[in-house]
């Protein structure tokens, strides 16, 4: 991710030095420490459950073949990801590459993490600023909560943030973004036009002639079946890029992990209407369901960039492939 400059000296929040490897290598620590506590629910769910009908040890064979697929079932992981990493795994026990138990666990990690690589997760923001992220998702996905972890998150970066209060439905939507705007020294617009449209229009108009390095756009919650709603979206997107030609540059949808493969058939849904460039998979501490990341990647394919691992604001770790699928599998 670019690191734009800062909007002025005292702008942002100190942060640490960027070439202290001390530091760099203790951030790593503590992402890998947060998605071990975070993904605990999951962990227990996909590992404990291969564990259970692998614990005997000895050689593999159909049957535990069998036993494995119904627990990736279980874990929620999707069909077709289920069928595919098992018919991998058959291929490799007649083929001779594995024979025994212990094997099964690390070749499905291995799998996964080849399959998941292909993704690119880093968010794709302009040279030139502001950049623009749109968010969007369904009812109580974590939407504004997500908003205001990933100002918390720029801020850090030493990022000037304007958020724009384009949920103008939700009672109370405009003042919990503008706690999180108050929190985190970010500005916000909002005013008392019923159409947010015109808020995404001030909001841009304010972006670009105050030079702010980051716009977050927020969005009411709705469902894929209310056409009205869904074209609502449409307009934001055409005002913003009226605006300010290839915005927005990202345009993400958050996901409450408790959905399930429920939240694969709401992203592709939304995906009909809007060009979404990628995914946040919120409140992954709270469930145990976090395999629906693995269906993502055969369903809709549009990549996870952040996921959400706790209430702190510092809670919400860019996604990183090897390292979720090591805090899963460990």
């Amino acid at each position: 991710m670019r690191i734009f400059r800062r909007r002025k000296k005292d702008d942002s929040p100190q942060a640490g030095s960027g070439g202290d490897a001390d530091t760099a290598v203790a951030e790593s620590k503590g992402l890998v420490e947060g998605l071990r506590s975070g993904l605990k629910k999951t962990h227990d769910k996909i590992t404990g459950g291969l564990k259970s009908v692998l614990k005997g040890g000895g050689n593999l064979d159909e049957e535990l073949i069998e036993q494995v697929e119904e627990q990736l079932y279980l874990a929620d992981m999707g069909p077709r990801t289920v069928l595919r990493l098992c018919d991998q795994l058959r291929e490799a026990y007649k083929g001779g590459e594995i024979a025994e138990t212990g094997e099964v666990i690390p070749f499905l990690k291995e799998r996964i993490k080849a399959d998941l690589a292909r993704w690119d997760t880093a968010l794709k923001l302009p040279e030139n600023p502001p950049a623009v992220i749109l968010v969007v998702g369904v009812n109580g996905s974590g939407k504004t909560t997500t908003i205001g972890k990933l100002a918390h998150r720029f801020r850090k970066e030493g990022k000037s943030v304007l958020l724009a209060a384009c949920d103008t439905f939700r009672a109370g939507a405009g003042e919990q973004l503008k706690i999180w705007a108050e929190w985190t020294r970010s500005e916000i617009v909002k005013n008392e036009s019923a159409d947010p449209a015109a808020v995404a229009f001030d909001a841009m108009g304010k972006a670009v002639s105050q030079e702010y390095d980051v716009l977050i756009v927020d969005t009411a919650g709705r469902v894929h079946t209310r056409k009205n709603l869904m074209s609502e979206l449409q307009k934001i997107q055409r005002v913003v890029s009226k605006k300010l030609p290839d915005a927005p540059h990202e345009t993400i949808m958050v996901l409450d992990a408790n959905t399930g493969q429920n939240g694969i058939s709401q992203a592709m849904k939304f995906s009909e209407c809007l060009e979404l460039t990628g995914l946040v998979l919120a409140k992954l501490d709270g469930t145990a369901r976090g395999g629906i990341v693995f269906g993502m990647r055969d369903q809709i394919d549009i990549p996870v960039k952040f996921v959400g691992i706790g209430q702190e604001p510092e809670d919400l770790a860019c996604f990183d492939p090897e390292k979720f699928v090591d805090a899963l599998f460990e």
